[in-house]
């Protein structure tokens, strides 16, 4: 079964058309990488998969393992794996971050009916993690994102991520605001959470992120559509040639 099945998808922002009939399927075990110009629709179509307010689902569907997604409020999509990584993470002044995670992980656990997980645990979950990717500890101690570096904020982002444990992960321009050296740090924490039982939405703008996260498959979106569909030699094309042959095809 495909994890996520996106038909003819129809989405509006304050009344204006942005995605214009959309389709795309990713199976289960698969990373996707979506790529095309700036305003084809690329962050419209992550923030609608996560339930994000003003984002207007006018006509078509998305289901996700055979649930209608659309139906879901944010909070019942979040719990049931569901995972946005923003492009500009949110700072959250006065919530230290890992006060944030620890909530949000046991408010997945109660609404799937699980055991809470209790201090100790988690201290020892988050440290295994953060280490992982190389994040110095006191960052958790910190209000969330408040002063973090562009590095520190996708880290940040991954981190939750592997804690939170999602089926579903949207990475919207994970690589936005990254040098070298960060960009392969977060992309190696991002590859450490590819598993069979979970499918992977990449959105980006540039080849250089699929240099570090191996796609199954590249789309390129135009105009709120999905123009063409292919390998990841796709994104080698586009990076060369770069849309303008697939915008006669969008319009």
């Amino acid at each position: 079964m495909n994890m996520l099945s996106i038909n003819n998808l129809h989405v509006s922002v304050a009344d204006k058309p942005i995605l214009k009939g959309l389709t795309l399927e990713v199976p289960a075990g698969e990373v996707h990488a979506v790529m095309g110009p700036n305003g084809a629709g690329k962050s419209t179509l992550g923030y609608s998969l996560s339930g994000r307010p003003g984002y207007e689902v006018t006509a078509g569907s998305a289901s996700w393992n055979g649930q209608d997604l659309l139906d879901l409020d944010p909070a019942e999509r979040a719990a049931k794996g569901v995972f946005l990584s923003f492009q500009y993470p949110m700072e959250i002044p006065g919530v230290p971050a890992m006060t944030f995670i620890r909530t949000a992980l046991n408010a997945q656990k109660r609404a799937r009916g699980e055991e809470e997980i209790s201090a100790p645990a988690f201290l020892k979950q988050v440290k295994a993690a953060s280490q992982a990717l190389k994040m110095d500890f006191d960052m958790l101690k910190r209000p969330l994102n408040v002063g973090f570096s562009g590095g520190e904020k996708k880290r940040m982002e991954i981190l939750q991520m592997a804690l939170l444990e999602p089926s579903l992960l949207i990475l919207d321009e994970t690589d936005s605001g990254l040098d070298i050296d960060a960009l392969r740090i977060v992309s190696e924490g991002v590859n450490a959470l590819r598993r069979a039982d979970r499918s992977m939405l990449v959105i980006t703008h540039y080849q250089r992120l699929l240099d570090y996260i191996k796609p199954d498959k590249v789309h390129v979106l135009a105009a709120g559509r999905i123009v063409a569909s292919g390998g990841p030699e796709l994104a080698l094309e586009l990076e060369a040639e770069g849309y303008d042959k697939f915008l006669p095809t969008a319009a």
